[in-house]
């Protein structure tokens, strides 16, 4: 919560961070000039980002991303060869080589 309270009672994961922008607040503007509330915009943003997340959330994507990418890339040593799938006789053989009997479910290639 912005009161830096949480419901528990004690103060919030956040409350350095506020208390941080408050500070901030209270030693660059006054009632009649309120233009050094520019220099309070990082601990905002840094209030924000406890509150939300959302930057860290963007580099875990970023970086499961690049992860992922790179294991794509990374090639298996045991990786079987495409002659070597197409001599399993699962493709483009007979059903006699591929052990297959004729059931209720596919009775247009009944084997005699």
């Amino acid at each position: 919560m912005a009161s830096g309270y949480g419901l528990a009672g004690g103060p919030s994961r956040c409350f350095p961070f506020w208390q941080e922008v408050l500070a901030c607040y209270v030693t660059n503007t006054n009632p009649e000039d309120d233009s050094g509330k520019g220099k309070c915009v990082p601990m905002l943003e840094d209030y924000y980002e406890c509150l939300h997340h959302k930057k860290e959330a963007a580099r875990t994507l970023a970086l499961q991303a690049a992860y992922r990418k790179q294991q794509a890339k990374i090639q298996r040593d045991d990786a079987p060869s495409a002659g070597e799938i197409r001599r399993l006789g699962i493709l483009d053989a007979p059903l006699e080589e591929k052990n297959l009997k004729a059931s209720k479910w596919f009775p247009h290639k009944e084997i005699n």
